[in-house]
């Protein structure tokens, strides 16, 4: 399993990625759209965790974005930004939403399930 992290706070991923390897999980991580698009032309990921809000480009649109460069792949949205609004977007749009502060439970559980979901 390889996974894509994407937020624009660069201390989150990092450690995140960091705790998922330690974990056996492969897990690499971009701060922004673009990064994240270079990422993914140059290697396969079976799923990426996105950011709802960051500068630039949203999560939804980077979303969009990714699943055109890698039609098969899943998703994950993550926020800091807990809104009922952005909570139906976002589950709408993806395999799971989570809330910040991400524990690495939940996290792994939700890469698990929405894995597992992509199988069936």
């Amino acid at each position: 399993m390889r996974l894509l992290l994407v937020d624009d706070e660069a201390e989150l991923v990092s450690a995140l990625a960091e705790r998922l390897a330690l974990r056996g999980i492969e897990a690499d991580y971009a701060t922004d759209g673009d990064a994240a698009a270079d990422k993914v032309r140059a290697g396969a990921y079976d799923l990426a965790v996105l950011d709802m809000k960051m500068p630039g480009l949203s999560g939804l649109d980077l979303k969009k974005k990714l699943q055109r460069l890698r039609p098969g792949m899943r998703f994950i949205f993550m926020t800091g930004h807990g809104s009922e609004e952005d909570f139906r977007a976002g589950s709408a749009e993806a395999a799971g939403y989570l809330v910040k502060p991400v524990r690495i439970e939940a996290l792994i559980a939700a890469v698990e399930a929405a894995l597992a979901a992509g199988r069936g």
